[in-house]
């Protein structure tokens, strides 16, 4: 019995522990995951990107930053957690582009993805025309050790107006409190049969 709590407090505390997955998609622009927001405003600085808003939400910290040097980028979103990148999203806007270029360039970015993480799933595929306004809304998801990365494309459009846009967000997810619950049940099936006799 002792064995078994020291056994599934040792693996409590290895699990809620930091770790970094080899196989794990890191952030762009050469950041890292947990990076402090004085180490990521000295790089936007450097860059001569300009934060052009900043919003608290709890303990999180949304940064939105323009200037950044990739082709068709508008703007990027920065999320901090505790003081710690979590999160990147890269928003694109082509104002010259037709929808059948939009629909190539979702199609050879999530062809891309696959290539390199294996095959996307589809979180979302939607059409809404309840309105005068029409809202497309296609996403996938990939999944890559304790990190996510999900492209979409968004548009809304009410003619003669039209916006579209193509987003990727990389995403470092936290799995310390599934863990625990693991290694609780874990634990409580070790323990059972002891507690019973």
């Amino acid at each position: 019995m002792i064995r078994a709590l020291v056994f599934g407090l040792f693996l409590l505390l290895a699990a809620t522990a930091p770790v970094r997955a080899m196989n794990e998609l890191l952030p762009p622009f050469g950041f890292r995951w947990g990076d402090p927001p004085r180490r990521v405003e000295a790089v936007l600085s450097g860059a001569k990107a300009k934060i052009v808003d900043r919003k608290q939400d709890g303990t999180r910290s949304i940064w939105t930053v323009e200037g950044l040097v990739h082709p068709g980028l508008q703007r990027t979103l920065f999320t901090f957690k505790n003081d710690k990148l979590i999160e990147v999203e890269l928003q694109y806007e082509y104002p010259d582009w037709s929808i059948e270029r939009y629909n190539e360039q979702m199609g050879t970015v999530r062809r891309y993805f696959d290539g390199k993480y294996g095959v996307g799933k589809l979180v979302s595929r939607s059409r809404d025309t309840d309105t005068d306004i029409v809202q497309t809304l296609v996403g996938y998801q990939w999944m890559v050790g304790t990190t996510m990365l999900e492209l979409f494309y968004f548009s809304a459009e009410k003619p003669p107006h039209t916006f579209r846009t193509i987003t990727v967000d990389y995403k470092a997810i936290s799995l310390a409190p599934i863990v625990i619950v693991f290694l609780f049940l874990f634990l409580i099936e070790i323990c059972s049969p002891e507690m019973t006799s």
